[in-house]
């Protein structure tokens, strides 16, 4: 059990070390503020970063989403990249049924839908494809475009091929291969201005063609298309030198497709050997051998791949497209296509401020990000599954914690130096002095021993030697002080003593001539002498009421209202009436000190009433308890003031002490009421203020 010498002790250790602790307090907590500073802007700065990556999540989203559902983006569905593609040209399967190969505004909005050309730099581009109806027959189409001076037709019955514009082509599938040579044939049509040239292609047997009376292959088609104008703006259309853009379109017949599709019942649609397939197609002009288009050079731009939407992945980020054929297998060899948004190159972070990041607390941060969508195409159904890599968050905020470090780091030092300097500097003297100064307190009984407080060595220009110096003298000021204001107190305590006297005598005397307890006179000279003993021998009014001791007794608190107010003119407070029963209530309280509260209570109505308005008493009773309500018509007492008026000084007149009003009646009513076991409050009713005094019933 701690002794009270322990407790003491403990106090005065904590107030001669207080003062250093504060100091190092004040810095310890500067530190912890820039540290939680730091950590703070650590945690707004990672919620943003990962609001923008939830929202750069979304748009990734939405945007490889658009892309599948893009006639494009089908064709990669349908196309999916093999693991070994050769760089030849070679047939896709296209996301329609089949090409209206006839029709040049249809075959050309097909092909730039799909998106499936390959360019060939300025020599011009292929598309390749096959429908992903199999009943549309077992063609391969072939769409492009190339450049070439005016188109030379062919000329029917001419056994000679190469005096004409004509296109190779070749197809080798299953170990098979058909190659087709195929003249451009003008078709005559009327003649309209900005209007090119129009023909076919007639495809031959590469094996036949040079043979007599040869006949085209029958399901070989195909057209072309050649502008009026040359590409070359400041070239004239006639110009044999002028270079004119050919858009052609052609179906060919492969009979081995065609064969198969008649095999089953059900045929095999798209044929599983489709990325096998080649395909070759050259465009030669007149009497040369030199292609204007090979589509066996390296192509310039291929066609879209699902390889492609690795761009739009953000670091970390994985895309996985698996085809759904009624069973959902998580297995990579399921996987069309998984890709991973690969990690930029960044400064290295610190191992400990990643983990430090990682662990501050953002909403939603260990919800995993993670989006699940069909995207279905003609053939079959894609599910697409994309999956957020937070890490990247906290990765690239390690950057940026990782240089703001050496600014905190910085911060710390000259918190560090300030406190180092502070404490040589100012705590090392003010510990001295402390010491000095208690040791001084313990042994000091007289003014002499003031002269052992030696400061000699902590006297200096700035602020605590100065203090230190004016110390010793500010000590002998005080003493001299105290003792003075102990002989004022002795006086002034004497002077009360002999002022209570000197009116107590007089009142005694008056006691002596108005001694019939029915005389109103014994009344107030009574209240007199009560209001002398509270205020004798005490350091001030407020003291001395709270420490009055009252006489509770029961009495008649009908009888005494309807005294109060029979009396009141008597005090200079008119029309004062009772309102209530004439029954016998009886109520615990000290006579005396209920007249004082009451009549305090009247003087104030008397002073904020109206003119000629009257001052209603009420009394209304229950078992337990007797409520005095008095009323008067007057100004409402203001909304900052009501909860203040039952303190002592308070009052809403500035010059109250002047006047006589020192703001204590109504201190002093609410002080005996507390003493009586009563209450009293104050409310702003309709027409005036109402107080509100309430008592406890006695047993009669």
């Amino acid at each position: 059990m701690t002794t009270r010498a322990e407790a003491e002790m403990g106090k005065f250790l904590l107030a001669t070390y207080r003062l250093r602790i504060l100091f190092r307090g004040v810095f310890l907590l500067l530190a912890l503020a820039t540290v939680g500073l730091a950590l703070s802007v650590l945690q707004q700065e990672k919620q943003l970063s990962y609001n923008n990556y939830q929202s750069n999540f979304n748009k990734t989203r939405l945007q490889i989403s658009a892309t599948l559902r893009h006639p494009a983006g089908q064709l990669a569905l349908l196309n999916p990249p093999a693991e070994n593609q050769r760089a030849s040209l070679r047939p896709l399967l296209l996301p329609y049924s089949a090409i209206d190969f006839d029709d040049q505004n249809k075959v050309q909005q097909a092909i730039a839908m799909s998106g499936c050309l390959v360019q060939y730099g300025s020599a011009g581009a292929l598309c390749s494809g096959i429908g992903n109806n199999p009943w549309a027959g077992g063609f391969i189409y072939i769409a492009g475009n190339f450049n070439s001076s005016q188109l030379v037709s062919h000329k029917r019955g001419n056994e000679s091929l190469t005096q004409a514009h004509r296109l190779k082509v070749s197809v080798s599938l299953r170990g098979q291969t058909y190659r087709w040579i195929a003249p451009f044939e003008e078709e005559i049509a009327p003649a309209r201005q900005n209007q090119g040239v129009r023909g076919r292609w007639t495809g031959f047997n590469e094996s036949e063609a040079n043979k007599p009376n040869v006949r085209p292959v029958k399901d070989f088609r195909g057209w072309a298309w050649q502008q009026a104008i040359c590409n070359q703006a400041d070239q004239d259309d006639k110009d044999a030198d002028c270079q004119k853009n050919t858009f052609f379109s052609l179906r060919l017949p492969i009979p081995v497709l065609q064969e198969a599709l008649f095999e089953k019942k059900r045929p095999v649609w798209p044929p599983q050997d489709l990325d096998q397939m080649e395909v070759s197609l050259s465009v030669l002009p007149p009497d040369s051998d030199t292609a204007l288009l090979d589509s066996k050079n390296a192509p310039t731009v291929t066609p879209f791949s699902l390889k492609d939407l690795q761009d739009n992945l953000l670091p970390g980020e994985t895309l996985i497209i698996r085809k759904r054929d009624g069973q959902n297998s998580k297995e990579n060899k399921d996987d069309l296509i998984n890709l991973i948004g690969a990690f930029e190159q960044s400064d290295e972070s610190w191992n400990v401020l990643t983990r430090l990041i990682r662990r501050l607390p953002v909403d939603e941060y260990d919800i995993p990000l993670e989006s699940r969508e069909t995207i279905s195409t003609p053939l079959a159904n894609y599910e697409v599954l994309l999956k957020g890599d937070v890490r990247s968050v906290s990765k690239s905020l390690s950057v940026v914690a990782s240089r703001v470090s050496w600014f905190v780091g910085a911060m710390l030092l000259a918190l560090t130096l300030a406190w180092l300097l502070i404490e040589v500097s100012i705590i090392r003297r003010i510990t001295l002095l402390t010491r000095r100064a208690v040791s001084l307190s313990k042994t000091m009984k007289g003014a002499g021993e003031l002269e052992q407080f030696d400061v000699s060595d902590l006297r200096s220009p700035d602020e605590l030697g100065v203090l230190a110096s004016c110390l010793h003298d500010l000590l002998r000021r005080v003493k001299e002080d105290v003792e003075r204001e102990t002989i004022r107190t002795e006086q002034e305590k004497e002077m009360w003593h002999a002022v209570g006297h000197e009116i107590m005598s007089p009142l005694q005397s008056l006691m002596a001539l108005h001694g019939n307890t029915e005389d109103q006179s014994n009344r107030y000279i009574s209240r007199m002498q009560q209001a002398i003993r509270v205020l004798y021998g005490s350091a001030s009014p407020s003291e001395a009421f709270q420490s009055t001791v009252l006489q509770v007794s029961e009495i008649d608190i009908t009888m005494f209202l309807k005294n109060v107010a029979d009396n009141a003119p008597m005090v200079g407070i008119p029309d004062v009436s009772y309102q209530g029963t004439d029954d016998v209530v009886m109520v615990k309280a000290d006579e005396y000190s209920l007249e004082d509260v009451v009549t305090h209570v009247l003087r104030n109505a008397e002073r904020y009433r109206k003119p000629g308005s009257a001052i209603s008493i009420q009394l209304q009773n229950t078992e337990t308890a007797a409520t005095i309500t008095i009323h008067n018509d007057g100004p409402h007492i203001a909304d900052d003031l009501i909860d203040k008026i039952f303190e002592y000084g308070v009052s809403d007149q500035h010059d109250s002490g002047a006047n006589g009003n020192r703001g204590q009646g109504l201190f002093v009513a609410k002080t005996y009421m507390a003493k009586m076991g009563g209450t009293i409050s104050v409310q702003n009713v309709e027409q005036g203020v109402s107080f509100v005094l309430s008592l406890q019933r006695g047993n009669a």
